[in-house]
């Protein structure tokens, strides 16, 4: 018998539709009488708008902000002392705050016809002056974007812990590190299709969402409805990676027309929406200064952290979410003693930022990890030897680290060692001794990252967010013919739960995994969930499956025991067969006694059937700390300034797997995400606050011939307050690929004398170090130039 419970390397059941182009997205769903829409933006990134001239034999194809009635904005607000409240217009009235901020709503037959009417719009606009650049926002003669708040800061947050007794360490290392925007370029992008069902009295919404149940919240409170009164359905999802987990200004726009209008309305937003009016992610700078030993100990680590969070605050992650983080999660898998960190959250006249696949963690894990390989170099010790020095020990689990994360469990340095030992670094040492015949330069770069996933109602109660989780819920109801039917309220955007869930209940109730069907993604039919983010599914949804089992399990061992004429004690559940002492009956006779034969239970039998709806909450619900190192080696031509990648190693921890073969997929597909946020991956702006790129001609993403095969070692530290010790770790791969990479370019450039400490590493950036270097004095050993 094939294996499939919790640990098994099972084929994804969802691939059998998927590769076979049967898969249901938002684009593919067509209703009767249904019409398009297309969306007059604004071109201007800050202007207020004068009037808007719309022609006459369009006006009833056109709506403006006047026409919204009772429509209110989208607020996405914080707990935390200070935090300033942006209100995000559904069409903007006033004035604009970003390249591609909706104006009008065009409705026609087709898109062309709704484009080619949304031209014949005119808008008159007063240009003023763009707020491009965020740290020039906090200036106090910039302009500003909400006049009311009286600066351009969101939040700024604090925290300090005994600096003062790590300024008299013999290494102190100065950098400022950046790293750029970036879009999130899932394989489909948004859409938004909506309709009102009369007879129902009820909105309802298709929307490719990771958090359906979130939607349902925002909308509701925007158009004024009951929650009753909208059904949000999330069909199959092409890539989510955070961009997908928000309340779109499109979809109130939407939801307010089908109403208004009572046909079926659609939207599906075109590759440059995406580019130039999308969100984006991880705009990060850093001034940042470690203090060590000369025996490479780390003491302290001193930031100022600056995060460009856009014009608004998309619900329900508040603008402050990132830079917040920053403050808490710098520190990495280190330990240290002494820690200060100062943060602003600032708006430009850029598009809102949202939380994307690592979320700060990657932009954090750059900055820590340039910084190890500073004192490396500083001290003439080997990058590894510094970080093993200064990572937690596993005599040290569970640790609660300098901002007080607690660390459930894991041996980092052991990972460490591993992803060594499958590289032959003395070999590439010497190699690197001797000129290569091509010119080119050998570097090798490590990064270790540790992830904090499965947060729990403690940690986002505590960031001030308003879609705090508590217990996750799962439903799991026995079919007639002894099938099982599982509901969640989270949503998969790739992460296999169609196959990774089922696995969970065939562990406790032996039921075959093609008999085990998984409903999710629609409002109408599952427990209210805050959705997918933050490598929470595995283990909220994971274990509120098991629980759910485990509670289904019993009410079944209660027919099965009567229908073996003995007491329930005598009775256990095994391979999906009720076995007693003098016989056994298989779940399908249990199921069809219960739904068919119910005159052959006694009365006494427990009325809840076969059907279990029960909420999970871990032990204790901090989250689970996954981690991993990764090594890459990198050869640099410093003629030309191009990086090719050699070699990559991932040792990673993820507590139980629960399909390892999955987890090899998500972190092959982080790997090309970190890649792509290394080496590729930059949404500029110009002065005026306009996108500088509009297709991927302009917006470079990693393909097959730049994503190595990873050499992919796996470690199984179990949990110890979640079920089968399982932890989170869907953003990992993405997290390290940049420190990693620009460790290895570093150490490459090093007999130059220059450094990288801006993502992604161009080749135009490669070649100004090389050159500024050979223009500016080194003032010791393992102080480079800044690009």
């Amino acid at each position: 018998m094939v294996e499939q419970g919790v640990g098994a390397r099972l084929l994804r059941k969802e691939d059998d539709r998927l590769m076979r182009g049967r898969g249901e997205f938002v684009g593919d769903i067509r209703l009767p009488g249904m019409r398009d829409v297309a969306f007059v933006r604004s071109p201007l990134a800050h202007a207020r708008i004068k009037g808007i001239r719309i022609p006459p034999e369009y006006r009833d194809s056109v709506f403006i902000a006047a026409d919204l009635e009772g429509v209110k904005p989208i607020r996405a607000v914080s707990g935390l002392p200070g935090f300033k409240v942006s209100e995000q217009p559904i069409l903007a009235f006033e004035k604009v705050r970003q390249v591609g901020e909706l104006i009008a709503m065009c409705v026609a037959d087709t898109r062309a016809e709704a484009e080619d009417i949304a031209a014949a719009v005119e808008v008159d606009f007063e240009e003023l002056p763009a707020v491009h650049d965020m740290l020039l926002a906090k200036s106090p003669d910039s302009a500003l974007l909400h006049e009311h708040w009286g600066d351009n800061i969101f939040l700024e947050t604090f925290v300090d812990v005994n600096m003062e007794a790590a300024y008299d360490a013999p290494i102190k290392i100065t950098r400022e590190i950046s790293t750029a925007r970036q879009s999130m370029a899932p394989m489909e992008g948004r859409g938004t299709v909506a309709m009102w069902h009369k007879r129902m009295d009820q909105l309802v919404l298709y929307t490719g969402n990771q958090q359906p149940h979130i939607v349902r919240n925002g909308l509701s409170e925007c158009l004024g409805l009951e929650q009753i009164q909208v059904r949000i359905v999330s069909p199959d999802v092409g890539g989510g990676f955070g961009y997908k987990g928000i309340v779109l200004t499109e979809d109130v726009c939407l939801g307010w027309l089908a109403k208004r209008c009572g046909y079926p309305v659609r939207w599906i937003e075109d590759r440059r929406e995406h580019l130039t009016a999308g969100a984006n992610c991880r705009e990060h700078h850093y001034n940042i200064t470690v203090y060590a030993d000369r025996d490479g100990k780390l003491r302290g680590v001193e930031c100022e952290a600056t995060v460009d969070s856009g014009a608004y605050s998309s619900y329900p992650f508040s603008a402050c979410l990132e830079a917040a983080q920053v403050a808490s999660i710098l520190p990495g898998p280190y330990d240290f003693p002494s820690y200060r960190c100062r943060t602003w959250s600032v708006a430009t006249n850029k598009c809102p930022i949202l939380p994307y696949r690592g979320v700060a963690r990657t932009g954090v894990c750059f900055a820590i990890e340039l910084m190890m390989d500073a004192i490396a170099r500083e001290t003439g010790l080997e990058p590894y030897e510094v970080r093993l020095k200064n990572l937690v020990q596993p005599d040290q689990m569970p640790f609660d680290n300098i901002t007080k994360k607690h660390f459930d469990s894991g041996d980092y340095p052991e990972s460490l060692r591993q992803a060594l030992a499958k590289i032959d670094l003395p070999a590439l040492r010497e190699r690197q001794k001797k000129p290569e015949a091509d010119g080119r330069l050998i570097g090798v770069g490590l990064s270790v990252y540790c992830e904090q996933g499965a947060h729990g109602t403690s940690v986002y109660a505590g960031w001030g967010i308003p879609m705090v989780p508590g217990h996750e819920q799962a439903t799991a109801r026995m079919t007639p013919d002894g099938g099982l039917e599982l509901r969640v309220g989270v949503h998969s955007h790739g992460q296999s739960m169609e196959t990774t869930l089922p696995q969970v209940a065939h562990e406790i109730l032996g039921i075959d995994t093609a008999k085990i069907k998984l409903v999710h993604g629609d409002t109408e039919y599952t427990p209210y969930s805050t959705g997918s983010w933050g490598s929470r599914c595995a283990v909220m949804a994971g274990g509120a499956v098991a629980t759910a089992s485990r509670e289904l399990g019993k009410l079944v061992l209660g027919i099965g025991a009567h229908l073996l004429q003995t007491d329930i004690s005598n009775v256990k559940l095994s391979d999906g067969v009720v076995v007693g002492p003098s016989g056994s009956v298989t779940l399908q006779e249990v199921a069809y006694t219960w739904y068919r034969r119910p005159q052959d239970l006694p009365p006494s039998v427990d009325p809840r059937g076969l059907e279990v709806t029960i909420g999970y909450k871990p032990v204790r619900d901090s989250g689970t700390f996954s981690y991993a190192s990764h090594i890459a080696v990198v050869a640099v031509d410093p003629e030309m300034g191009d990086i090719e990648l050699l070699d990559y190693v991932i040792v990673e921890d993820g507590g139980k797997l629960i399909n390892p073969m999955v987890v090899d997929g998500q972190i092959y597909g982080g790997l090309a995400q970190g890649i792509g946020t290394a080496l590729y991956e930059e949404m500029n702006f110009d002065t005026s606050g306009q996108p500088l790129a509009s297709t991927f001609a302009d917006y470079l993403l990693p393909g097959p011939t730049e994503v190595p095969e990873p050499k992919l070692g796996h470690m199984e530290t179990l949990a110890p307050y979640t079920e089968f010790g399982v932890k989170g770790l869907g953003e990992g791969g993405a997290i390290a690929p940049p420190g990693a990479i620009g460790n290895a370019v570093n150490d490459a450039l090093k007999s130059l004398g220059a450094e990288i400490r801006h993502s992604p590493i161009t080749p135009r950036r490669v070649l100004e170090a090389i050159e500024e270097a050979k223009s500016t004095p080194r003032a010791k050993a393992g102080e480079g130039v800044l690009a």
